[in-house]
């Protein structure tokens, strides 16, 4: 483990977050047996203030055009956090709490606090975010690269993924919601789905292990198109929602977010 890392621990769970590359879980194992895809780019990472893809980069607050980097041309995706350090707030055996201020490319200045608490069954996320100023639209989530298989018994099969979504937001050859909602279609996926009341995702490794991603927001993208792992993302919104859904972080009104993934062994 490097330095700079940081350890949660509960039971036989161990969680190791690295708040110097984008405040990323870069470990969590369940009885010795890693979860997450392993490398700089993987683990679990915060999209925040944004979600998925922006299109062409650009968002409007008021009649503000602005523009941001184009790291998935010709789109902007999935925030800036995930690209920052961020400062270690509080940690100590199973909680964690860090922060990092918003700053050039996004255009507002603002601050971002995620929250780690750990049990031996469940892992709590949170994310924050606040003015320093002026209004503007954000987003907030997560992207964790489950491994498709966890290795050890090469009988017991890739991760099962189930749920039970209202709609699919159709998805145009750019990779952006058309804004036409269709019913859902089966995968592989690399696509946004509604959960009105609220996400509910179990991950099923056959004889290993059953996952649930839930939170109170109706959004999630389901990604199962790579051979290595499967991404199951709640998030506040849909893709490309700083245009098409924006939710206004205000002096009085920050932006929350909350998700919980807990287990159980098979």
């Amino acid at each position: 483990m490097r330095e700079e890392e940081i350890r949660l621990a509960a039971g036989d769970v161990e969680l190791t977050v690295a708040p110097a590359n984008g405040c990323r879980i870069s470990s969590l194992r369940v009885g010795g047996t890693e979860l997450l895809r392993q490398g700089e780019r993987y683990g679990c990472f915060p999209m925040v203030p944004w979600c998925g893809r922006t299109a062409h980069g650009t968002f409007l607050n008021g009649a503000v055009r602005h523009q941001l980097p184009l790291n998935a041309p010709p789109h902007a995706i999935h925030g800036t956090g995930r690209d920052t350090a961020w400062r270690t707030a509080r940690a100590d055996k199973t909680e964690a709490v860090f922060t990092y201020d918003l700053a050039d490319p996004w255009p507002y200045p603002g601050l971002v606090t995620q929250m780690f608490e750990l049990t031996e069954s469940s892992l709590t996320l949170r994310l924050g975010v606040e003015t320093y100023g002026d209004s503007f639209p954000a987003q907030a989530g997560w992207h964790p690269w489950f491994n498709r298989n966890l290795g050890g018994d090469p009988a017991a099969g890739d991760v099962r993924i189930d749920f039970t979504p209202d709609w699919q937001e159709e998805r145009g050859d750019d990779h952006l919601p058309t804004g036409r909602r269709i019913d859902p279609r089966p995968g592989p996926w690399d696509d946004c789905f509604g959960m009105p009341d609220g996400v509910d995702v179990t991950l099923t490794w056959p004889g290993r292990l059953e996952l649930k991603v839930a939170s109170k927001t109706p959004w999630v993208v389901v990604y199962d198109e790579q051979d290595a792992a499967v991404c199951v993302e709640p998030q506040s919104g849909p893709p490309n929602g700083l245009n098409t859904d924006p939710r206004l972080v205000t002096p009085i009104e920050p932006l929350e977010m909350a998700a919980t993934f807990s287990w159980r062994r098979l």
